[in-house]
């Protein structure tokens, strides 16, 4: 695959996955509607049984594409770069730690930025999985006398632990600027960011990214500041 069509499946599958995060943001939020309006959320989804399970497997592929695809792409970048070093009569000279250093040094900051707080999410994601999805951390969720799992209390005491909060709300953070630069840089990979377009997107990638850091965030707070 050439360049150009990898940096077109990169942009796509992270459009794909702010519209999930957005979806699954939304779900979130009806913990501030109560108890049960969450709970009855939780419960539909756990209803959908394979089909819920099939967008799982779903999501899973599109994020692992996302992450592989960067990845390479990256690596294909630093090769380039490095290139110019090795191609060089004082290659042999310079040796390959200052190549090394070279193709590190030359890499933009966005791009740095980008593979760690990508590595930062893909860690999150496999805690918040292994915390609220599977139980496998803290203690598990009480059923309610309907039989149904009590999302409600498992997300209210969990964020009543300051650890969790503050390395929620810390990854929140990370994620808005990840979305930020990603959505950026979709639009421009796409073509859509030409012109007259080129603000709007520029403002539409920043109101992602602050709607998702403020949405997410706002369940702890809202938990420590007694509204929950």
């Amino acid at each position: 695959m050439t360049s150009v069509g990898t940096k077109m499946l990169i942009a796509v599958t992270g459009i794909a996955l702010i519209f999930f995060v957005l979806a699954h943001m939304m779900g979130n939020l009806q913990v501030f509607a109560g108890r049960e309006s969450l709970n009855a959320y939780a419960a539909k989804l756990k209803s959908l049984g394979p089909v819920l399970w099939g967008a799982r497997f779903g999501l899973l592929c599109v994020f692992g594409l996302h992450v592989y695809l960067t990845i390479k792409l990256t690596r294909s970048n630093h090769q380039a770069r490095g290139s110019v070093v090795a191609d060089s009569p004082l290659a042999g000279f310079l040796g390959e730690r200052y190549s090394n250093q070279y193709r590190y040094k030359t890499a933009t900051t966005s791009s740095r930025f980008m593979i760690l707080s990508g590595l930062l999410i893909l860690l999150f994601v496999i805690y918040h999985l292994a915390h609220f999805t599977f139980h496998q951390i803290g203690d598990p969720p009480n059923i309610t006398a309907d039989g149904v799992t009590d999302v409600y209390e498992m997300v209210v005491q969990s964020f009543r632990n300051p650890l969790i909060s503050v390395s929620y709300i810390c990854f929140q953070i990370v994620l808005g600027l990840h979305v930020y630069h990603g959505a950026s840089s979709a639009f421009q990979t796409l073509g859509l960011k030409t012109g007259s377009s080129r603000k709007p997107l520029s403002f539409l990638g920043l109101a992602l990214a602050l709607l998702l850091t403020c949405g997410n965030s706002s369940i702890p707070f809202a938990v420590w500041m007694g509204l929950i």
